[in-house]
């Protein structure tokens, strides 16, 4: 498609946007950075229409920051804002939601751009394949539900099948306030306080932060009690209403005849089912992470691969695909640049040269050559140079080669690993690019030979592995930068396993002698191999990237971070951020490895929007 048409789709978007917000004076442009700036809109880049898998999600996009600026108070939001982390994600999924319900009903043309996007979104977030509550956050199954409250055409297919996990639940607990809520939608103070009260009753989960907020209370109870010893106990008790203490005898019954069913996971599991009032989601585990890694099982490892790119594609193709990935750095170059120029300096500034200074031998110390000339008789001083810990570095950066990445995530995601090699190696940091896919989509040779011998059950993985090695640690990025080109080939990108491939750049990370360890995952979702997952539970791949991840940050002196492209890798990982738009991938990596170098990383889980 010609640049003036490129050109004229953007004006059109930006008039849009602008007659949607009411605002002729809204500045609206195309970048990679987050704009701050009140009057300023800043969309995700726009670099060829043609390579759009969808037009209709991109105007979604649009509208949904048209609508924020028409219909939110940034004062209002931030007054009502809650401190919790968890509460705070809920209350701007609540905000989100009111928003978009509004826009959809009183602007009815938005509406089928905002659903293409909201379903771009659930599928990238994986939601055909939930199996159990821990599978979705509460902050999305919220934003499911309110829209479901308000109009069922709002949500697809596979937000609704999301959603039958947690209905009944939300249900018990908030049916009676939630139409309050939509009622007041109009009234962003009012709803705000509302969703606060909601969030309230929601009474969440066992967490160590709402644990701290229980032994607050507690201590402000006590607290009263010692200060108020005249209080009579039997008063208290008598207070109760005759109703009150039989439901008290009831629930004493009730928690006495569950007590066996804790032992019991799998009964505890069909209670959940059945829509058991008073149980509380939580994410816990019963098993250690040892139990978990050892019950993985593989089925054949026999035809495994790990491969170079050279082995993997003839020389002259890897040529052709890497003048493909310059051409597309052309029009990145500016700004992943400036990025990887930022990085450098914070970096070489950690490497400025520290000395010992008078001592009695070592280099000589020319800036103090004039006291020997005041003085005959004083000594010589010599210099030496300290060592310097941060040379002795090693950074892992893994990237998933599925076949979801496909287009412009792998495309920026080569980019910024190959901007960031170079960046590392002249500040003398060693770098390696690994990549995982698979051999073939839907098992491959493992699956036939798990046919041949009549299926077994429980199988275990179900696929061959490729797991791609497209730069050693020790090999210069000027003989490797071809390689980087085999992510552009068609046909590469296949499933994802991406606990196994943890666990293979995890062990290379191990086997090097440098003293401090980093790896970088980038992925776009949960694990998915259809060949293993429909002999095996739904939740087998992801329940071993559970393991693989807790077993690294908890036992391994590895430091583990992950970039999520479309998908909140934030639930998997402690140290994650979770990106929208691919184009950000550089801007994110760039600023999380600067945090890591800090003495002090101070990397959060977060969602960029």
């Amino acid at each position: 498609m010609k640049e003036d048409t490129l050109d004229t789709f953007k004006r059109a978007l930006s008039s849009t946007i602008k007659a949607i917000a009411e605002d002729k004076e809204l500045e609206v442009v195309f970048g990679n950075s987050a704009s701050s700036a009140e009057n300023k809109i800043t969309l995700p880049e726009i670099n060829n229409l043609e390579d759009m898998n969808d037009l209709a999600s991109i105007r979604g996009v649009a509208d949904n920051e048209a609508l924020i600026h028409k219909y939110r108070n940034n004062d209002t939001f931030s007054e009502f804002l809650p401190n919790k982390e968890k509460n705070r994600k809920i209350y701007e999924s609540l905000e989100n939601s009111r928003i978009q319900i509004l826009g959809s009903k009183y602007m009815r043309g938005i509406k089928s751009n905002l659903l293409s996007l909201y379903e771009k979104n659930c599928n990238d977030k994986n939601y055909a394949n939930v199996t159990s509550q821990s599978d979705i956050d509460i902050e999305n199954a919220l934003e499911i539900y309110i829209k479901k409250k308000t109009d069922n055409s709002l949500i697809p297919k596979s937000a609704s099948h999301a959603l039958s996990y947690w209905d009944k639940w939300l249900d018990n607990k908030i049916g009676s306030s939630v139409y309050e809520l939509l009622e007041n939608i109009d009234d962003q103070e009012r709803f705000a306080k509302l969703a606060n009260k909601l969030i309230s009753d929601l009474k969440l989960y066992d967490t160590n932060e709402n644990r701290d907020e229980s032994e607050d209370e507690n201590k402000g109870q006590q607290t009263e009690e010692l200060d108020n010893p005249d209080v009579d106990e039997t008063e208290n008790q008598s207070s109760m209403s005759d109703e009150e203490m039989e439901n008290s005898e009831e629930e004493v019954q009730t928690e006495d005849s569950e007590q066996p069913v804790d032992e019991n996971t799998d009964d505890m599991q069909d209670l959940e089912d059945n829509g058991s009032e008073n149980v509380t989601p939580q994410y816990k585990e019963s098993k250690s992470i040892e139990t978990i890694l050892t019950e993985y099982r593989v089925y054949s490892n026999q035809f495994d691969e790990i491969i170079t790119a050279q082995d993997l594609c003839e020389d002259e193709e890897l040529s052709r695909l890497r003048k493909y990935l310059d051409q597309q750095l052309k029009s990145f170059q500016t700004i992943i640049s400036r990025l990887a120029n930022r990085l450098q300096r914070k970096l070489l500034a950690k490497q400025n040269r520290s000395w010992e200074f008078n001592i009695e031998e070592g280099l000589l110390d020319t800036s103090r050559l004039t006291r020997v000339i005041t003085d005959p008789f004083y000594s010589l001083s010599f210099k030496k140079e300290k060592d310097t810990d941060f040379k002795d570095t090693v950074v892992s950066l893994l990237i998933d080669n599925s076949g979801s990445m496909r287009g412009r995530p792998i495309t920026v995601a080569a980019m910024s690993a190959d901007i960031l090699a170079r960046t590392l190696e002249k500040c003398g940091v060693k770098v390696e690019i690994l990549g995982f896919t698979t051999k073939a989509w839907k098992g491959g040779k493992s699956r036939e030979s798990w046919m041949h011998n009549n299926k077994p059950p429980s199988p275990g993985r179900l696929n061959d592995l490729r797991h791609i090695i497209y730069k050693a640690a020790d090999e210069p990025w000027r003989r490797s930068k071809k390689n980087l080109g085999l992510m552009m080939r068609e046909g590469l990108l296949k499933e994802n396993i991406d606990g196994e491939a943890l666990l293979w750049a995890h062990k290379r990370l191990q086997n090097r002698y440098e003293a401090r360890k980093i790896l970088m995952v980038i992925s776009d979702g949960a694990p998915v191999d259809d060949s293993t997952l429909s002999v095996n539970s739904g939740n087998y791949l992801e329940k071993h990237l559970r393991g693989a991840i807790n077993w690294i940050e908890n036992k391994s002196d590895v430091q583990l971070l992950a970039v999520g492209i479309g998908h909140d890798v934030t639930r998997y990982y402690k140290k994650a951020v979770t990106i929208v738009d691919a184009e950000q991938l550089a801007d994110v990596m760039t600023e999380q490895l600067v945090d890591l170098f800090e003495e002090n990383p101070k990397m959060k889980k977060e969602t960029l929007n």
